[in-house]
């Protein structure tokens, strides 16, 4: 049996877009891990001090996205109990791939899905709106969810419903509704959700490393960054 990263790497011949109207030009990678020497001075916990970081980066390599974070320890959620703990507990290794962009732009779905569940994670610091959908490729089963949207974008939605891909699923929403962060997508890969529904967990602990990073596959193998 094929591997999952081989799977979802041969779903497409080459890069997907997952912001609409981006060409691979309008991406560049943006680093906000505990160890970027850049961020010692920066309060990253902070809405206005992020957008300004991630705009110098946009800035500087003439892009309109800025991607990562797939298991990147970060201090982003370091003033947020919701994520606090003693030692390895504390939950904060990133379980999926940021899109940092303007609030508003519309996220496209990277390939063929269906509707598991959507849910407005309206508690600060969580996801916010959220929409999970449920894909197979040959025998393999898996989600993608996406986090941070803007409430309208669980408008209209039903369990099953139908998304072709490339079809628009959802737009960003700004940091009133995305609970406390700067505008941009979560998008993160399940392989076995449980029970969840239109919330799973996109924050881990050290001690919880192997199970997650396992269980939701790096997004870069599926959209060929």
């Amino acid at each position: 049996m094929q591997t999952i990263e081989k799977k979802m790497k041969e779903v497409s011949d080459g890069f997907i877009s997952i912001i609409e109207n981006s060409s691979r030009e309008c991406y560049t990678p943006i680093d906000l891990s505990r160890t970027n020497a850049d961020l010692i001075n920066i309060d990253i916990t902070s809405v206005d001090a992020c957008q300004k970081y991630i705009d110098a980066v946009l800035t500087k390599n003439k892009a309109t996205v800025a991607y990562g974070g797939y298991l990147e320890k970060r201090n982003l959620y370091a003033t947020n109990a919701k994520f606090s703990g003693t030692s390895n507990a504390t939950r904060n290794i990133h379980l999926g791939m940021d899109f940092w962009t303007n609030a508003g732009a519309n996220v496209l779905t990277p390939l063929d899905g269906v509707v598991h569940s959507y849910k407005d994670n309206a508690i600060h610091g969580d996801y916010g709106p959220t929409i999970i959908l449920k894909h197979s490729i040959g025998d393999a089963i898996f989600y993608s969810l996406y986090g941070h949207l803007a409430v309208a974008s669980l408008q209209s939605l039903y369990v099953g419903k139908v998304f072709k891909k490339g079809s628009v699923l959802a737009s960003l929403g700004d940091s009133n509704i995305n609970v406390g962060y700067a505008p941009h997508l979560h998008f993160q890969l399940i392989m076995d959700i449980k029970d969840y529904l239109g919330d799973y967990p996109g924050v881990c602990a050290s001690r919880d490393l192997e199970f997650y990073a396992q269980n939701c596959p790096n997004p870069k193998w599926l959209l060929h960054f």
